[in-house]
């Protein structure tokens, strides 16, 4: 035997006309010159991942590219006023 399904059903719920929620989400940062970035990264969770941060923190400590790196954060970074 066949159920009737008009019911008991869910109403339906239509779409907004145009773009979807997700689209003007992104909106707004777009119009500020943003471009939404995803990249996997290791898991600093993981097992083993301090060890590896800091061996390669020795590696880098004292070379030109520390003070590069360091100069690049320091300029990205929106430090807050003290």
């Amino acid at each position: 035997m066949a159920r009737d399904r008009t019911r008991h059903s869910m109403p339906q719920i239509r779409p907004r006309e145009g773009q979807s929620k997700a689209q003007r989400y992104r909106q707004a940062p777009r119009r500020d010159g943003m471009k939404l970035l995803r990249i996997w990264v290791p898991d600093p969770s993981a097992p083993g991942f301090k060890e590896e941060a800091a061996r390669q923190a020795a590696l880098l400590k004292g070379a030109p590219e520390e003070a590069e790196a360091l100069d690049f954060i320091a300029a990205a970074f929106d430090w807050p006023e003290k």
